[in-house]
């Protein structure tokens, strides 16, 4: 399948460390959610799982946030858990969006019998892919989305948002090798679909380990980290002769920055609690850096907004450097961030980051 040439590649280029002449920027958390045409493509799909379900919903959620923002790239509207939905554990979502699976992993013969989905399971993914990807017109390029396997099992054993992670620890400590299993065969699945997301369309994809900073000393190289460099070493890393690279994103986990820096990625996306210079110090020129602005400042007026833009971008440093910076949240997108909030953070960062003779303008 042919598509547009890519007329904006700051993010790619940034991605691979290469400069650019402003830092590129997209919003994690699916940035649309806050827009009122967002709420009424919502309410005309009927729940939120009916939505990721239909490619022509996915597609224009995909769309909203780039046609209202200046952002250097869209990201494709989907939940982690979907995966775990096309595995057999039967996602749900209560109170909106927030995930359960009628299905949790509790016994051994539960996690034996579990196998990596027939790709149709997640076609509607795919064709949501190529459908955004068509709609985009290489405009900007467009990523796909997975979670990493520790963060998809503790969803899969706990049965929805782990809380204090008893369930998933418990097995981790008593029935390592159980749990190993779980996240060998949820590995396979995560490449598999993240290499079917590159096959349909996508340009970039983002691994996500949300809840990596649960895991102790020793525990998190173990049970979080092999298995990100497991799916990693896995993934395409061209398409159409352009290379596509990755991004793993960990919270809570800036203790092992440099050891993740080692993980295959080609850029670590971080929280808001690392300091963003600090970090570019510790990992060199071996990865670039995405991150860090506190979602929070969101909320505060346009002044406040600008004033933490211009801390983040100037702890990184220029962007005609070479050394790879992508501006982003450091977490999702907090449900009341106004949406005027969000043009300006993107205006800011363009603004402050565009690069005159080799310099911050």
């Amino acid at each position: 399948m042919s598509y547009p040439s890519l007329h904006n590649n700051s993010f790619i280029k940034a991605l691979l460390r290469q400069p650019t002449l402003h830092t590129p920027v997209w919003l994690m958390g699916q940035a649309g959610h806050p827009l009122p045409e967002y709420r009424l493509l919502r309410a005309k799909a009927g729940c939120y799982l009916s939505l990721l379900k239909q490619p022509d919903y996915t597609t224009e959620a995909t769309l909203q946030p780039f046609r209202y923002l200046s952002l250097d790239a869209a990201v494709v509207t989907t939940d982690i858990l979907t995966l775990a939905d096309a595995m057999g554990l039967g996602l749900y979502f209560v109170h909106g969006e927030t995930p359960r699976l009628r299905y949790p992993l509790r016994d051994e013969k539960a996690i034996q019998r579990l196998r990596v989905p027939d790709p149709r399971a997640q076609e509607y993914l795919y064709q949501s892919v190529a459908q955004s990807r068509r709609a985009l017109e290489g405009k900007v390029p467009l990523i796909g989305v997975a979670g990493n396997p520790w963060s998809l099992a503790c969803y899969m054993v706990e049965g929805g948002p782990p809380g204090d992670f008893q369930l998933i620890k418990r097995m981790l400590y008593r029935r390592p090798e159980l749990l190993h299993r779980l996240l060998l065969t949820t590995s396979q699945a995560v490449a598999a679909s993240l290499n079917a997301q590159i096959e349909s369309g996508a340009q970039a994809v983002m691994l996500l380990d949300p809840f990596a900073g649960a895991l102790a000393n020793g525990m998190y190289q173990r049970f979080s980290l092999f298995y990100a460099r497991e799916v990693l070493a896995r993934l395409h890393k061209s398409q159409h002769g352009h290379r596509v690279p990755s991004i793993l994103y960990t919270r809570g986990a800036s203790q092992w920055l440099v050891e993740t820096a080692q993980s295959g990625a080609d850029c670590l996306g971080l929280d808001a609690s690392y300091d963003l210079g600090m970090a570019r110090q510790l990992v060199g020129n071996t990865v670039a850096l995405q991150g860090n602005l506190d979602p929070a400042v969101l909320l505060g007026d346009e002044a406040c907004i600008r004033r933490g833009v211009q801390r983040t971008l100037q702890a990184f440093g220029p962007a005609c450097a070479g050394t790879g910076h992508v501006f982003n949240l450091g977490q999702d997108i907090l449900p009341s961030t106004p949406p005027q909030a969000l043009a300006v953070v993107v205006d800011a960062v363009h603004a402050y980051s565009q690069v005159k003779g080799g310099v911050h303008a």
